[in-house]
């Protein structure tokens, strides 16, 4: 297959992703595992919870995020990409593939089309794809550097979820944390280690110049946080962290494991949208507070600069 054809002109990607959806859902192809949403407030913030409801995709969600990646031998998901599920090239270096095993509506993979490590640092063509595809239509870019990060596939691939997350409040849940005071390139509100960046949104406008920043930003916050101090080194594998980029700001968060309890958490945790297996893990993150699990499975405190 000619993929170049399928390159969507400027301000078509989405409507290329709703068409593939839809051709995907009726082929069988895109099997979205069915959800109910519940609301767990804690400080003024009102996370959303995403309890699992088709019962027959259980044991495959287990047997996903119980694993760490593909095996060596395995063959490559994303090589060749599925054309059921492919929606366009974005760039000469990485694909918009849709997520066979969707729980958010329209949510895409944004994987390079030759292997890449998942947890090597990322370049500045992978922000260039990026944000290439943030300017086609408002979403939260997303990226989980390793298994402990929430990362189950070992091909480099960043990840892209449309907004609003829900219908009800807040597009990005934890935004009323987001806002508040900064010091030392963190927010006072966020009690586990993290680096925070404000962006400039008249930068998509200019999607290169939004690739070039944020992907200087990226680099400081890698250093500031200590987690990638050989950065410079080609194949360098820095701490698992979280890297979450919105269209007006940039959030990483080193981990320290990938669930509490039974509950695993990936970089969409820290948006405060949480995917629950069943009633017993919604139970135990009322009881705990979301906070406190994104605090358990982070890094307490700040490295020394």
């Amino acid at each position: 297959m000619n993929r170049d054809t399928n390159q969507p002109a400027p301000n078509r990607l989405w409507p290329a992703i709703l068409r593939r959806a839809q051709e995907a859902l009726e082929s069988g192809a895109l099997q979205p595992i069915g959800t109910r949403e519940e609301i767990i407030e804690q400080a003024g913030v009102r996370y959303r919870a995403r309890i699992v409801t088709n019962l027959a995709l259980k044991d495959l969600i287990r047997r996903q995020r119980d694993s760490t990646g593909a095996a060596p031998g395995q063959p490559d998901p994303f090589l060749p990409p599925d054309p059921d599920l492919f929606v366009a090239d974005v760039s000469a270096t990485h694909f918009c593939l849709l997520n066979k095993f969707s729980v958010i509506d329209h949510h895409v993979l944004i994987v390079t089309r030759h292997f890449e490590p998942q947890e090597v640092v990322l370049n500045r063509s992978d922000f260039e794809a990026l944000w290439t595809c943030m300017a086609e239509f408002d979403a939260l870019g997303f990226y989980n550097s390793g298994a402990i990060a929430g990362a189950s596939e070992t091909h480099r691939h960043l990840q892209l979820v449309p907004l609003p997350l829900s219908r009800q409040g807040d597009a990005i849940p934890i935004a009323p944390l987001l806002g508040g005071h900064m010091q030392d390139g963190r927010l006072v509100s966020l009690p586990f280690a993290h680096a925070m960046t404000r962006l400039d949104p008249l930068l998509l406008r200019r999607p290169a110049d939004a690739a070039a920043e944020s992907h200087e930003h990226y680099l400081s916050m890698l250093d500031r946080l200590g987690i990638a101090a050989a950065r410079t080194e080609r194949g360098t594998r820095p701490a698992p962290y979280n890297l979450l980029v919105s269209r007006s700001w940039m959030l990483m968060v080193p981990r320290s494991r990938e669930r509490f309890t039974t509950i695993s958490v990936n970089a969409l945790g820290f948006a405060g949208s949480f995917f629950l297996r069943n009633e017993h893990e919604l139970a135990t993150i009322r009881r705990v507070g979301p906070m406190n699990v994104l605090r358990e499975v982070a890094i307490s405190g700040f490295p020394s600069r």
